[in-house]
């Protein structure tokens, strides 16, 4: 039986649920720390914490981003672009419900049910908003399907900005807020991820780090927050929150997925302090042991954020449930005919990527003992591939880690780089291409490739091609017509006057 929250620091959210409003026209509560006070829009800080600060100028610049957005200005597409990434981060997180470390995840939340909070999507459960976020973005980021900023560029940052989506979704669901207001607030946190990937230099820190930023502010966006409030919740997500790259470093293990979560419950804490009255601490970005110092590893230019384009129709949709630099050898891979005996009569298979993907395939992608090296394998997922047609969730499940047929392939196989590849993937347009040669026994080479068709990464996909890959994602929780009505209703997300009635129509239980 769901109860209410069991005390108030288990879920603030029951707490601070009089008088919260959200983003369309609906005044923020007023804190009740004496940190600061509230006058008109703006906050002052108090006779205690009063002084002549300087000034930060990123901080500043994404707290007026952040005012500015409105859904009634993001063009069409950039609203349609959006709805689409909901809906295939929503797939992906139904197809990895089952999961050990997802259902890890939802135990740890059972034991902080919150009526006033989110629900926990494929149940029926209400915890914290808090806790809500840290699941559902670990279920939607654990199959490694979800997507991806293809843009790769050399120096820079890349990663997987949908881990803001369901952590804004929680935020929503409990306030109550309408698809549009939702909508607007998934394209503010992607867009500052996003211009975080470009802006930052590839160092030691993940990805992940981006979406703690990217969900405070869109949730501050959501709870209506004006700008010095906005610019205290930045602070809060900005200082503490700063993920090392080790996450996904050597043999992999279920905290690559679980940092999305981490950096989503985050980015909601962040918000809820601010929300309460908490002031951040000062100069997050420009301060001499601030942001740029040690985490982008360089200047940032906060004019680059407003370039006129919007960064989130850079997002790429995966094709299949593996990391971005596999995916072309995979595709390639499925597409190869074996003649004769089949897999038995392989002799030898040559793999040609681009450099990034060669350079990138290390010691543990050839011994893969988890899931989530596996997935970012090139041997592994080509061996799948070949010897079972395609690959798919399923695919990288621990039974298959420990296939003798597919750990054969593999001491088969070498990988090479291509240098008409590596210029494909540096040029614009930008394209993921791969080839997968298979000698056999008797002398006969067969081959395919992949790359510069509607299956590529690197490119835009369809409404048609969102709904197949949510099906395909979907169906075996949910069935056929269970699939289409919420399809149906997704790509109907701007029309939702209140989204709290979406999550629990996705419960498996």
């Amino acid at each position: 039986m769901q109860g209410s929250c069991r005390n108030d620091s288990r879920c603030v959210d029951q707490a601070m649920a009089s008088g919260r409003r959200g983003s369309e026209g609906r005044a923020a509560r007023e804190p009740t720390g004496a940190a600061f006070n509230v006058k008109g829009d703006e906050m002052e800080t108090s006779k205690e914490s009063t002084s002549t600060h300087a000034t930060d100028a990123i901080q500043l610049h994404l707290g007026r981003y952040a005012q500015a957005m409105n859904h009634d200005d993001l063009p069409h597409a950039v609203v349609h672009a959006a709805t689409a990434l909901v809906i295939d981060t929503l797939g992906v997180l139904i197809a990895a419900y089952p999961y050990e470390p997802c259902r890890i995840s939802r135990t740890l939340a059972e034991r902080s049910p919150c009526i006033d909070g989110a629900t926990i999507v494929g149940s029926s459960l209400r915890t914290s908003v808090e806790l809500a976020a840290f699941v559902n973005a670990t279920t939607a980021r654990y199959a490694e399907a979800n997507d991806v900023y293809a843009r790769y560029l050399p120096g820079h940052m890349h990663g997987h900005p949908s881990d803001v989506i369901l952590p804004l979704l929680a935020v929503a669901e409990r306030e109550r807020a309408s698809g549009r207001a939702f909508l607007a607030s998934v394209v503010l946190a992607y867009e500052v991820y996003l211009w975080l990937c470009d802006e930052s230099a590839s160092g030691g820190f993940d990805p992940a780090t981006f979406g703690c930023l990217g969900v405070a502010m869109g949730a501050g966006h959501l709870l209506g927050f004006d700008k010095a409030r906005m610019r205290h919740c930045i602070a809060m997500a900005a200082v503490p929150n700063n993920m090392l790259k080790q996450v996904r470093a050597d043999q992999l293990t279920p905290w690559k997925a679980v940092a999305a979560g981490h950096a989503g419950r985050a980015g909601v804490f962040a918000a809820e302090l601010a929300q309460a009255g908490m002031p951040g601490p000062n100069l997050p970005f420009e301060g001499r042991s601030g942001w740029c110092a040690h985490v982008a590893g360089r200047p940032i230019t906060p004019d680059t954020l407003s370039t006129g384009t919007y960064r989130i129709l850079g997002a790429r949709m995966k094709p299949r449930p593996a990391r971005a630099l596999t995916i072309p050898a995979i595709q390639a891979a499925e597409r190869v005919r074996l003649p004769g005996n089949g897999i038995r009569d392989v002799a030898r298979v040559t793999v040609e990527v681009h450099r990034q993907a060669a350079d990138g395939t290390h010691a543990e992608h050839w011994h893969p003992d988890s899931r989530e090296t596996a997935d970012h394998s090139i041997p592994f997922g080509v061996a799948t591939a070949l010897l079972h047609g395609q690959v798919t969730v399923h695919s990288f499940d621990d039974a298959r880690l420990r296939d003798p047929q597919v750990l054969g392939i593999m001491q088969k196989m070498e990988i090479a780089a291509n240098d008409e590849f590596t210029a494909a993937f540096s040029g614009h347009p930008q394209h993921y291409c791969a080839r997968v040669t298979v000698a056999m026994t008797d002398g006969t080479r067969v081959s395919a490739e992949s790359g510069r068709d509607d299956e590529d990464l690197a490119l835009p996909k369809s409404d048609t091609w969102v709904s197949a890959k949510f099906r395909g994602m979907a169906e075996e929780a949910f069935g056929r017509p269970r699939s289409d009505a919420l399809l149906e209703r997704l790509w109907r997300l701007a029309d939702e006057t209140n989204v709290a009635e979406l999550p629990p129509a996705f419960a498996l239980d």
